[in-house]
């Protein structure tokens, strides 16, 4: 007997979620350079700095997580190539 219904996993590969990320990481970002500029009392230069090093950080999770996804199918389409030559 079950009661509670069972969990799926949520892409995370689809468009909102990749979208929320860079929203949330961005914000963090800019929020601590801007937390770091009241701080030392300088111009927003911690904030320029600190928003640019989330948007390279996201862009270079991007593409490695770009390049995974990409191997992992080369991979499946080669095991499935070579099922189909062999069954041949």
């Amino acid at each position: 007997m079950k009661l509670l219904p069972k969990q799926t996993r949520v892409d995370t590969q689809d468009g909102l979620g990749l979208g929320i990320e860079a929203a949330v990481i961005m914000a963090l970002f800019f929020g601590v350079g801007s937390g770091f500029d009241w701080l030392f009392g300088t111009t927003p230069i911690f904030m320029i700095v600190f928003a640019v090093l989330g948007a390279v950080g996201l862009f270079a999770k991007w593409k490695y997580r770009y390049d995974d996804r990409m191997d992992e199918l080369e991979a499946e389409r080669a095991t499935k190539t070579s099922d189909r030559s062999r069954a041949a």
